[in-house]
């Protein structure tokens, strides 16, 4: 055996040895075990893990957002209807809908193929290798990144904007991207970046720390507002969620007062709050009913 010879069985042992070491390959994604799927990791690598008990919400279930709903739910009927779309940043108040209105979105419109994809901050590096994942699946994907927001040296920062506008490559038309932040920039703002603003005139330019800020936001094409909600809004709130419980008008009724101070002291008026409190209500009358806690 010539030195070539043996120096060619060598390295094939070495590469033999390589891939017994190497995790094993993912299998492909069956798009039918799931309406919506989370990207996790294992041995650095990245896969779809579907998510058996998603979070089964209407979009009559959302009170008070009626404005909101109206937006998203028309931008994602364009969006499986083949026609031009926007990925979408819904923000404002905490406790309002956001999310929720994402995921009664998804409930329904899973019959016409749409499936989500939640992904979670720190791996937004993953979007460029999710697109191309879903780029030749028989389905319409959202990917759903929640509460988000960035520090200025985090590296998803970077990767979202290339994503969302600014790659070469064009994102795939089954894909967009829906995220929920409670700052309409995504990123903290400072009172030292107010000062970096010039006045010419009348024109106001903003400094260059602003105008990096802002230019992530923009890459949204759709942007949904939330805002807190008065004290008759969330009594109905309160209303629809009791009734929903089975609690009946004259003891919904009983509720106000309760249902007032509650919110007073979680210091918030919310959707989130009045669905915490009809569950702690609802329970109480329900025990108090049976005489007791049940056996």
């Amino acid at each position: 055996m010539s030195e070539l010879d043996r120096l060619i069985k060598r390295a094939e042992q070495v590469l033999e040895r390589l891939e017994t070491a190497l995790p094993p390959k993912l299998p492909a994604p069956d798009w039918k075990a799931a309406l919506a799927y989370r990207w996790r990791k294992r041995n650095g690598r990245g896969f779809l893990q579907p998510v058996t008990h998603p979070h089964q919400i209407r979009l009559t279930d959302l009170q008070g957002i009626d404005a909101q709903i109206r937006l998203v739910e028309q931008n994602t009927l364009q969006f499986l209807e083949g026609l031009t779309a926007n990925d979408v940043l819904l923000t404002g108040a905490r406790g309002t809908g956001k999310s929720s209105l994402v995921k009664a979105v998804l409930n329904k419109f899973a019959v016409k193929r749409l499936r989500l994809i939640e992904v979670e901050k720190q791996d937004l590096m993953d979007l460029p290798d999710i697109v191309d994942l879903v780029a030749d699946a028989p389905y319409k994907f959202i990917v759903f990144c929640d509460d988000l927001s960035f520090d200025s040296d985090e590296p998803g920062y970077k990767a979202l904007k290339v994503v969302l506008d600014g790659s070469i490559s064009a994102t795939s038309e089954n894909l967009l991207i829906y995220a929920t932040s409670n700052r309409r920039h995504l990123m903290p703002e400072y009172m030292q970046e107010n000062l970096e603003t010039k006045y010419l005139g009348e024109e106001i330019h903003p400094g260059e720390s602003v105008e990096e800020k802002i230019s992530l936001s923009e890459r949204f094409g759709l942007w949904v507002s939330f805002y807190p909600f008065d004290q008759d809004e969330y009594m109905v709130i309160v209303d629809y969620w009791l009734g929903k419980l089975g609690v009946g008008e004259r003891d919904r009724a009983k509720a106000r007062h309760e249902a007032l101070q509650w919110a007073l002291t979680r210091g918030s008026r919310s959707g989130r709050v009045a669905w915490h409190f009809a569950r702690d209500w609802a329970g109480k009358l329900r025990m108090k009913g049976e005489g007791g806690r049940r056996k």
